[in-house]
């Protein structure tokens, strides 16, 4: 079973207050270089955007743990934003509180995804944006709901499935739910420990290495298992010149 992520609320409430936007008509394009200029420079800032979010929201954690280590008592307000990202991340706090267990999986879990890994899967789940889900829904990572009229129903759906392709009103909800899918599925619990684990290793990887690394992780992404592990990874080889 492909393993895809179940929209919540948050991003559905999202979609009622993010403005349309201009989306290429990637079909149109013949020339094969120029549609995946056009596709990665219109997911790009999404990507950039989601990263920055994920950023600060690490900062706080690692504060966090130095107040944690120094015994130093939590603001109201520092402890109602952690609460919030527990929620987000599904990570729950406990009648403890805030523990040293409970900041190490958050950092585990609230990290930066390198926007070659993000881009290829973006390109290689909606055909270069042309697929129908990308042009009807603005799915680009193939992400599932299972809330009737969440979505677009697939045309080649399993009799008794509930599941439908989630909708989207921009690029941003798109990658911004995928984001939350990775660092909180527990099917990319194993992207995450390699991800620690990059993290204390003395190498000084580029992004296209870190992706190439990272998608070893997403095993469980697609029914197809290796063989879409080792396809992400050509892609992000096959397109070097656009990470550079």
């Amino acid at each position: 079973m492909i393993k895809k992520i179940l929209i919540l609320s948050t991003v559905l409430m999202m979609a009622a207050c993010t403005p349309k936007e201009d989306v290429p008509d990637f079909k149109a394009f013949k020339d094969v270089k120029e549609k995946k200029a056009a596709f990665f420079n219109f997911m790009y800032p999404a990507v950039i955007a989601e990263n920055a979010r994920v950023k600060e929201e690490r900062a706080f954690i690692e504060s966090l743990v130095i107040k944690n280590d120094n015994d130093t008592a939590l603001s109201s307000k520092e402890l109602e934003k952690a609460t919030e990202l527990s929620k987000a991340y599904k990570e729950k706090l406990t009648d403890e509180g805030i523990t040293a267990e409970w900041l190490n999986n958050m950092l585990v879990k609230v990290d930066y995804i390198p926007a070659p890994l993000v881009l290829s899967q973006g390109a290689n789940e909606s055909a270069w944006g042309t697929s129908r889900f990308a042009r009807e829904a603005n799915n680009y990572f193939g992400q599932w709901c299972y809330t009737k009229g969440c979505g677009v129903v697939p045309s080649k759906r399993n009799e008794g499935a509930v599941h439908e392709v989630a909708k989207f009103n921009s690029s941003q909800e798109a990658v911004h739910a995928y984001f939350m899918n990775v660092n909180r599925n527990n099917a990319y619990a194993d992207l995450r420990k390699i991800r620690m684990e990059l993290h204390a290793s003395p190498e000084n990887l580029t992004p296209e290495q870190e992706a190439n690394v990272l998608a070893n992780g997403l095993i469980r992404y697609s029914e197809r298992g290796e063989a879409y592990v080792e396809g992400i990874q050509a892609m992000i080889r096959h397109n070097s010149q656009y990470w550079r």
